[in-house]
């Protein structure tokens, strides 16, 4: 091949090339992005911790209970305590789950005359100074539409709570 030969295979390739990357297909598509609210996932991370067979993440559908939780996590052990839990509570999202072995240090006491807000009835309710039979309800109908209360202060955010009548509830309840 003479030199002529090779500048114009030369040229060829390189505009071959040039117009491989120019028109060789459309872009990538960006992959799609999925946006979803609190509340829309399909399913529900939960740490359960303590006297269970098998500690740790354990992921639950949504709806699920604490005792689903416990049971996603092995169940519980012979030396576990599940006083201190309220089985049929529904679970949220993040949740830590603690199974307390019996007699151990810390173990809440099984009644020490607070209203536990996440098991209550709304009679249990209407037994803390104060809370009368609506009041209690909407408590009820507040933990039923979003959730466990994971704080006391939670209360807050009950129609009819404001910050005196929650410090005189105080010591009343507890947030197991």
């Amino acid at each position: 091949m003479d030199r002529l030969q090779w500048v114009v295979a030369g040229l060829v390739l390189l505009v071959a090339g040039i117009s491989g990357w120019w028109f060789g297909g459309e872009p990538a598509e960006p992959p799609p992005v999925e946006i979803s609210r609190a509340g829309d996932s399909a399913s529900l991370t939960v740490h359960v911790a303590g006297a269970v067979a098998g500690p740790g993440l354990v992921v639950v559908s949504p709806g699920s209970r604490v005792a689903d939780a416990v049971a996603a996590a092995g169940g519980l052990l012979e030396s576990a305590d599940p006083a201190g839990l309220n089985l049929a509570a529904p679970v949220v999202d993040g949740q830590q789950i603690v199974v307390q072995t019996i007699g151990a240090a810390g173990t809440p006491p099984v009644d020490d005359g607070r209203v536990r807000l996440n098991s209550a009835t709304a009679s249990d309710l209407e037994a803390i100074a104060g809370v009368g039979p609506v009041l209690a309800a909407r408590i009820v109908a507040y933990r039923e539409s979003n959730g466990p209360f994971t704080e006391v202060e939670d209360l807050l955010d009950v129609a009819g709570i404001g910050e005196s009548k929650l410090e005189a509830m105080r010591d009343q309840v507890i947030v197991p």
